[in-house]
C-alpha cells in the first residue's frame, strides 16, 4: 500500500497506552486501510475499542506507537488545518457571539476581516442559522449549537473532517435533522468525513462505509450501497437489516438482535 496517493492512508498503526497499573494497553492494533478522497466512513464499536484513538490518529492529536498515517501522500506528524476536528463535547465557545466562534478560526488562518465576515454568514446561512448570528451560545439550543459548530468546521476550509460522536447527546428528532444538514453539506463540498459512533441506524444513514473497530482492530469494513435518502423503508431492506445484524454481531449483541430486532439498533445505541 502507498503512502503516495490521495485521500488517508494507514499502515501498519498501532497505539499502546501505559495504564497506572503498569498494564500495557493496545488501543490500535495492526490497523491498515485507505479512505479516498470524498467518502463517508463511520466507524463503529463499544466504548474503550479504539474508535477514539483512531479518530484522534488521523487528526495528528495521538501519536502512533508503530506505523504510518499518510493524508494524500504527506505523513501526519500532528494536528493541521487540512483536518478539522468535531468533538463529542461541545466546543462552541461560550463567551463568543455566534458568528464570532464561526470566524474563529479564520481569523487564525490571517483573513480580512470582511472574508471572515463573508465566509462565516455564508456558513450561518448554510446551516439555517441566519437569524442568530448575533447570539450568545447560551440562547441557543443544544442542536442549535451544534449547527454552529458544523458551520465553523466547513467554513475553516479542511478538505478532511474528524467527528468523534458530534450527535450523541441529542435527542432523536433533531439528530435525524442534522444527520439531513451534515449530508447535504457533505455532497455539496465533497468533504472527507470519518464519523464515529455508537448507533447502528446513525451509520446506516450516514455512511458509504462502515469499518467495525474491536479491541482496537479493525474486524470488519462494510460498504453501505444503500440508495439514498435512506428513510426507514430503506433501512428495512433484506440488506440493510443483514448489515444490522453483522454489525451486533461484532459487537456481541446477537441475543439482544433475537429478543426484538426492530428495536435492536435504537437499544445497541444505549449501550
Amino acid at each position: 500500500m502507498s503512502g503516495h496517493g490521495k485521500g488517508i492512508v494507514v499502515r501498519d498503526a498501532w497505539c499502546v497506552f501505559e495504564h497506572v497499573s503498569g498494564r500495557k494497553v493496545e488501543a490500535l492494533r495492526e490497523v491498515t486501510l485507505e479512505i479516498p478522497v470524498g467518502q463517508f466512513v463511520c466507524i463503529v464499536g463499544r466504548s474503550g475499542h479504539g474508535k477514539s484513538t483512531f479518530l484522534r490518529a488521523l487528526g495528528g492529536l495521538n501519536p502512533l506507537t508503530r506505523g504510518e498515517v499518510f493524508v494524500d501522500g504527506v505523513p501526519v506528524a500532528g494536528p493541521s488545518a487540512e483536518r478539522g476536528m468535531v468533538f463529542q463535547d461541545e466546543t462552541v465557545f461560550p463567551w463568543m457571539r455566534v458568528r464570532a466562534n464561526v470566524e474563529f478560526g479564520l481569523r487564525a488562518q490571517g483573513m480580512s476581516a470582511a472574508e471572515r465576515a463573508r465566509i462565516a454568514l455564508d456558513w450561518l446561512r448554510r446551516v439555517e442559522l441566519s437569524e442568530f448570528v448575533e447570539a450568545w451560545p447560551r440562547e441557543l439550543s443544544g442542536g442549535m449549537r451544534r449547527r454552529v459548530a458544523l458551520a465553523t468546521v466547513f467554513a475553516g476550509g479542511a478538505p478532511i473532517l474528524l467527528m468523534d460522536e458530534p450527535f450523541g447527546a441529542l435527542d432523536y428528532v433533531t439528530r435525524l435533522s442534522l444527520h439531513r444538514l451534515l449530508l447535504d453539506l457533505w455532497r455539496n463540498t465533497g468533504r472527507t468525513i470519518v464519523f464515529v459512533t455508537h448507533d447502528i441506524e446513525e451509520a446506516l444513514i450516514l455512511a458509504d462505509r462502515i469499518l467495525i473497530i474491536m479491541a482496537g482492530r479493525v474486524v470488519d469494513d462494510l460498504p453501505v450501497a444503500l440508495p439514498r435518502p435512506r428513510d426507514e423503508e430503506v433501512r428495512a431492506r433484506p440488506e440493510a437489516v443483514g448489515m444490522i445484524k453483522t454489525i451486533m454481531h461484532h459487537l456481541g449483541l446477537d441475543a439482544l438482535a433475537a429478543e426484538g430486532f426492530e428495536r435492536a439498533p435504537e437499544l445497541a445505541a444505549r449501550r
